[in-house]
């Protein structure tokens, strides 16, 4: 009998995992699960959090709802990555507790023990969030929690709040260590007043007020996920300060959006430069929002941006299932100054998922690929062309299509989304634009995953993010030119990993 009922355990065992061995193999499949952008495996997420390097791993938290795919419960969810691309989802970092959800923040490394919550004689992680306090009267602070294993367990700060000004919309910190100060500095949005507040502290729990910056550039929603980064220069003197703003709504291209500001930051106030340049938009797509960089990243490299690839005009009725949500690929940045002004330079970390690779030579054809299967990345260069519009357009099928071109005639970039599949809202199908400098390169680099197109121009000065939900998996790539004719291009074509195997 004994025997009996070890073989009837071992087959039921064996049965169970011959059931979950193709669902974990079909998990990560899913028809518009990205391939090369983390989505948590399940449920909702939106603002990446608290991005930091520490002990050999890439730490990206995310604003997470652990028990659906709507936003409610906002927690932050957890992944970590060696590489920045192949991401390991763990458990939730830091749940709701009582009726207070987690809102985006930063994460710090206290290598001083400023604020002795880490062991003696060593580092520490240290978070500083927006407590969302509801239902009731709305009021957001900022508290504090500590990891001293290496991330995986948070612990909240008896004393939250550390900073409570009593107001119903005070969110998304910003924090790093000023080296040439010696304290920790904040950049804080008061977003109804269209402001970043900077505060300093010794031990991030007491704050001391330093400055307001703004009402400035666009102002027609509100300003969140401030954060404010030292870029070093690509072809400039010396380093630049960028404050990085969100807006939402009110962007250009309608909902959410991101502006920049270029100047120069002493410490204790942000100086907005007057250059010709010194005002823009880190992306001219409908999705990428929030976008914010690593902390404690080793010295000598440049900062690493990831956003979410998302705009709240639409996010809740996406159709992908059983998540919702995904982030944008990291992108490197520096500062570049030519004789069209200042711009701020990012480039897509890509080259680690690069596999199989086709060279792209001029010909007399339009096609430049028959049958592509996302996910993919194409870099283009067309030279000094004689048209007036031209690029590329990705067919799915002959009825649908997003086609990336250059309107020299009305200086701009553009993608359009407008014939590429699944409409969503009315608010989805877009042109979006973005202002072209004559005097930059007329090159291309087009990344294509399951349900969204990243395309960066003019040397990556342009970045342009959108999703689509296409009618089928497979892309056929044409060039095009308004007149019909053949248009000269160089470049390549690689095919991408997943990052899920």
């Amino acid at each position: 009998m004994l025997a009996q009922r070890l073989n009837k355990s071992f087959f039921t065992c064996s049965f169970i995992l011959v059931l979950a061995f193709p669902a974990a193999q079909t998990r990560y499949q899913e028809r518009y699960r990205p391939q090369v952008h983390f989505s948590p495996r399940e449920h909702w997420t939106n603002d990446p959090n608290g991005l930091v390097y520490f002990h050999g791993e890439y730490h990206l938290f995310f604003q997470f709802n652990p028990f659906g795919d709507e936003w409610g419960h906002m927690s932050w969810g957890h992944a970590v990555s060696t590489d920045l691309l192949r991401w390991r989802e763990l458990p939730v970092a830091i749940p709701e507790l009582g009726n207070e959800m987690v809102f985006t923040g930063s994460v710090v490394v206290d290598n001083r023990n400023t604020t002795g919550f880490c062991p003696p004689g060593k580092e520490c992680l240290v978070a500083i969030y927006t407590g969302h306090y509801s239902p009731g009267k709305v009021r957001q602070t900022q508290n504090l929690a500590y990891s001293v294993d290496d991330g995986r367990t948070w612990t909240r700060y008896a004393q939250n709040p550390v900073l409570d000004l009593h107001m119903a919309d005070f969110r998304d910190p910003s924090v790093s260590w000023d080296e040439k100060e010696g304290h920790w500095l904040m950049a804080v949005s008061l977003p109804k007043e269209h402001k970043v507040r900077f505060y300093a502290s010794l031990d991030l729990k007491k704050w001391t007020q330093l400055s307001d910056f703004g009402p400035a550039g666009d102002m027609d929603g509100d300003w969140e996920c401030p954060d404010l980064l030292r870029v070093p220069a690509e072809s400039a003197s010396s380093d630049t300060w960028v404050l990085k703003v969100g807006l939402n709504p009110g962007a250009p291209q309608g909902g959410s959006g991101e502006q920049y500001f270029l100047g120069d930051f002493d410490g204790k106030r942000f100086v907005p430069s007057g250059e010709k340049g010194s005002h823009g938009w880190t992306n001219y797509g409908k999705d990428d929002y929030c976008a914010i960089s690593f902390n404690n990243l080793p010295r000598g490299e440049r900062p690493v941006l990831i956003g979410w690839m998302n705009n709240w005009q639409y996010a809740a009725k996406l159709p992908p299932s059983p998540w919702r949500g995904q982030m944008s690929l990291p992108r490197r940045l520096s500062l570049l100054k030519d004789q069209a002004g200042l711009a701020l330079r990012q480039q897509p970390i890509t080259a680690p998922l690069r596999t199989e690779h086709k060279a792209i030579r001029p010909t007399q054809s339009t096609e430049i690929s028959a049958a592509q299967e996302p996910p993919f990345e194409l870099d283009l260069q067309f030279g000094q062309p004689s048209e007036q519009v031209f690029g590329i357009r990705l067919y799915t099928d002959e009825k649908h299509w997003t086609e990336i071109g250059f309107d020299r005639a009305k200086r701009e970039f553009y993608t359009d989304r407008r014939q590429s599949g699944i409409e969503i809202t009315p608010d989805f199908p877009t042109k979006t634009v973005a202002p072209l400098a004559e005097s930059r390169p007329y090159d291309l680099q087009v990344i294509v995953d399951r349900s969204s197109i990243e395309a960066y121009a003019q040397d990556g000065t342009i970045a342009m993010t959108n999703l689509v939900f296409p009618a089928s998996s497979s892309n056929r790539v044409a060039l095009f030119s308004i007149s019909g004719k053949p248009v000269a291009v160089t470049g390549e074509i690689w095919k991408l990993r997943t990052i899920w195997k």
